[in-house]
């Protein structure tokens, strides 16, 4: 099962704010002027460094032991990493699963791209193609 919520360290700076650090992408750092500025920065920080990583072909570490604070990616971009992961475990490119699927090409590289749109639904067929199912879950904050 692929969770993609990840802890994040808060440190807050003397003249107010917080700078965030995930300890499972060393590059990725951002900053917010209170608590919930922080963490919204770290969202999207999180999804700029999985993005780079995608795009790298790189590895997508699994996240470290929780925290007090984690930050979530969006279920688009959970779906598109999953997908990612789903592919490298089963050694499959995207021409390959695009054979599987009987789709073109693009339409695999599209879902895989941290840029681009894509309907759940693909997503849902891709991952079945490769022995996965793609779930939702939501969770209460606070």
């Amino acid at each position: 099962m692929f969770l993609f919520q990840y802890p994040v360290q808060l440190v807050a700076e003397p003249d107010g704010g917080y700078v965030v650090r995930f300890p499972d992408f060393p590059e990725a750092i951002t900053q917010g002027n209170d608590l919930a500025e922080a963490l919204t920065a770290a969202a999207d920080c999180l999804e700029e460094a999985i993005a780079g990583r995608l795009h790298d072909r790189g590895e997508i570490p699994k996240p470290s032991p929780r925290r007090k604070h984690v930050v979530s990616l969006s279920p688009l971009f959970s779906a598109k990493t999953a997908l990612y992961l789903a592919m490298k475990e089963a050694r499959l490119s995207e021409a390959e699963l695009a054979k599987r699927l009987g789709w073109r090409a693009p339409e695999v590289r599209r879902l895989l791209d941290p840029r681009a749109s894509s309907e759940l639904f693909r997503f849902e067929q891709a991952l079945a193609a490769l022995g996965w199912q793609l779930a939702v879950a939501a969770r209460k904050v606070a």
